[in-house]
């Protein structure tokens, strides 16, 4: 039995989830006529002239079999009518409808509300442009161009009064990018351990320090370029060393505890006063020498070698804290690439003096072309270098060339900070094996604590 007391049609075999046929209509005598719709009468037209209406007659009631027939449907231009809503109604559908979900007739009230209500108008403006980024096709993250388009403008717009010196860029970018690091770190990782490689003579040798005593480090060392430049030294001056090792050693002896975050602040505010007084000193200064102690550099390259100095040792710290860190631009490691190209001759000449190298071949005078190697740097920052093997005052000629050597840019830079082996540096050589086998090692011995 059905719900209303009417035995179903089908019985034990109607199929389960089928829509069921409604049942018969109810006979019009037990209907209430006066709730049923009527429906709405047509627009006004012009008034017909006397006599063309047909008279018509009174529709008989239907018979108790006949169903009352369905209100005819309204005129389609009835059916778009606006309804009437309250202003909070229709300003809390505005997210509705920026979102298309709306009705056609809540769309029309929302819409004609719209060019009445300023408030609304705005609202449902931004709501708008908000659905827009919702889309899956479009993405959030900022153009990485971004930040480099804000400042070439800024700088066309209104350029540095004085500039800093195009020599001097390289290690104003390094600083900036290593402190740049060095805010993100939490205090915990100033104490992370950093293992410091570089080789000596024929092997690799290391020491392990931590994120802050890697800034002591670069701090003891830049005191080099400040006191070239006529500013105080980090160690006293006076007496200190002016081996970039021993720098160092007295530097972490000094602190009577393990450094912590306090020395980057000092370290930054050194690297900026320097950037400054170059910048200020003029184009001479470029030439100022810069002792090393057992070597001595043009403040230009001092400047570069303390750039390079830089990256690497900050990717040592990234390294230590699990941090993405990337290489120089192309135009900065062109430049370190160039200046270990430039010191590998002396380099050379030093490692023959020890017996860590093989003789020299074939002398030249100063100046005239000898025998070279062609150092090929692909990829990033990459080149073509001619080494001179026998002389540091011979000059490298690629009509001399007894051996070609390839690396990458920054495997070349590894090599030169003592990070990676020598055997294990090249990939691709011709040529003389012996030459290449000094050129690889001379690489590697330009690097140091």
């Amino acid at each position: 039995m059905s719900g209303d007391g009417r035995e179903s049609e089908g019985g034990e075999e109607e199929v389960r989830g089928a829509r069921r046929i409604p049942g018969p209509r109810g006979a019009a005598d037990d209907l209430d006529l006066e709730s049923v719709p009527l429906p709405p009468l047509p627009p006004l037209g012009p008034a017909a002239p006397a006599g063309s209406v047909p008279e018509q007659s009174v529709p008989e009631p239907p018979a108790p079999e006949q169903s009352v027939p369905e209100p005819p449907e309204a005129p389609e231009a009835l059916m778009t009518s606006v309804p009437d809503l309250p202003h909070r109604v229709l300003k809390a559908l505005l997210g509705a409808w920026a979102l298309s979900a709306c009705s056609a007739e809540e769309t029309a009230a929302v819409e004609e509300h719209l060019t009445a209500c300023a408030p609304c108008a705005d609202e449902a403006l931004r709501l708008r442009d908000a659905v827009g980024l919702l889309h899956t096709d479009g993405s959030l993250d900022l153009d990485p161009t971004l930040r480099s388009r804000v400042i070439d403008g800024c700088l066309g717009r209104r350029p540095a009064r004085i500039p800093v010196p195009e020599w001097a860029a390289p290690y104003d970018a390094e600083t900036a990018r290593l402190d740049a690091l060095l805010r993100d770190i939490g205090d915990s990782e100033w104490h992370a351990p950093v293992r410091l490689r570089w080789f000596e003579e024929e092997r690799e040798v290391s020491r392990r320090t931590t994120v802050a005593g890697v800034i002591g480090h670069l701090t003891a060392v830049d005191g080099l370029l400040s006191a070239a430049l006529g500013l105080d030294d980090p160690l006293g001056g006076g007496e200190a060393p002016l081996d970039p090792t021993e720098r160092t050693e007295r530097y972490w002896s000094s602190t009577h505890r393990p450094p912590t975050r306090a020395v980057r602040e000092p370290w930054r505010a050194q690297s900026h006063e320097l950037i400054r007084t170059a910048s200020f000193a003029g184009r001479n200064v470029a030439e100022a020498s810069v002792s090393y102690g057992a070597f001595a550099l043009p403040l230009q390259d001092a400047a570069l070698d303390r750039a390079f100095e830089c990256w690497v040792h900050g990717g040592d710290i990234a390294d230590a804290v699990d941090y993405p860190y990337e290489a120089p631009s192309a135009a900065h490691l062109h430049r370190m690439i160039d200046l270990a190209a430039r010191l590998l001759p002396a380099a050379l000449e030093g490692r023959r003096r020890s017996g860590l190298a093989g003789p020299a071949k074939d002398l030249v005078t100063a100046g005239a072309p000898g025998r070279s190697v062609h150092l090929e740097i692909e990829g990033h920052g990459g080149g073509d270098w001619y080494i001179a093997l026998d002389s540091p005052a011979a000059v490298g000629s690629p009509e001399r060339v007894v051996a070609q050597v390839a690396l990458d840019g920054v495997e070349f830079c590894r090599l030169a900070a003592g990070h990676i082996s020598p055997v294990e540096a090249a990939a691709g050589q011709e040529g003389d094996r012996e030459a290449i086998r000094d050129v690889l090692f001379a690489t590697a011995s330009l690097s140091r604590l």
